[in-house]
């Protein structure tokens, strides 16, 4: 989909994203560079938040898609759409720290659950993030999600997901119904 307006251009992830796409990911949750955007994490993880081998297994699975987002050739921002039966999960969502606040996530967003509605017919969009991520959590809830109360595990010892800077974290169920 090009759009336009904004001089946006969707499509699904290829093999040669895979670097692009993991430096987006991390630039917008680890280190310094992400501390230019909201929705950096660096306070709470650090390492890593993502690695090639997943991106890449997430563009090569036949129930996901890596939705790329780019403006005059550049990508910067992404998100991961899975179908999971009834609903489609959400993440991966990434944009980058010099393009927050702009809006572009709210673009992003629409656009992903209008394609998950439309490629998968589902009822719901689901996600889970870090509980302790109150001003992100009010972000998706203003994109009409809902928290559930059901909590899971962060992957404590597993640096894949980065090595945490605190000893509370937890992933919470945010849901969307669609109309």
């Amino acid at each position: 989909m090009d759009t336009a307006a904004t001089g946006l251009t969707f499509r699904d992830a290829t093999d040669a994203d895979v670097d692009a796409l993991v430096a987006l990911v991390e630039s917008a949750y680890r280190g310094d560079a992400s501390r230019a955007g909201w929705t950096t994490e660096a306070d709470i993880l650090e390492g890593q938040r993502t690695d090639p081998e997943e991106v890449l297994e997430v563009i090569k699975s036949s129930d996901s898609r890596l939705l790329t987002v780019e403006r005059d050739d550049q990508v910067i921002a992404c998100c991961q759409l899975e179908h999971r039966g009834d609903h489609a999960y959400f993440g991966m969502f990434a944009v980058s720290p010099a393009q927050q606040g702009g809006g572009l996530g709210k673009v992003v967003i629409a656009e992903a659950e209008r394609l998950a509605r439309e490629t998968w017919g589902v009822a719901e969009m689901h996600m889970t993030v870090i509980s302790v991520r109150e001003d992100l959590i009010a972000w998706y809830e203003r994109r009409g999600y809902r928290r559930t109360g059901k909590m899971s595990p962060f992957p404590y010892g597993d640096e894949r997901f980065g090595v945490p800077q605190r000893d509370d974290l937890e992933f919470e169920l945010l849901v969307k119904k669609f109309a």
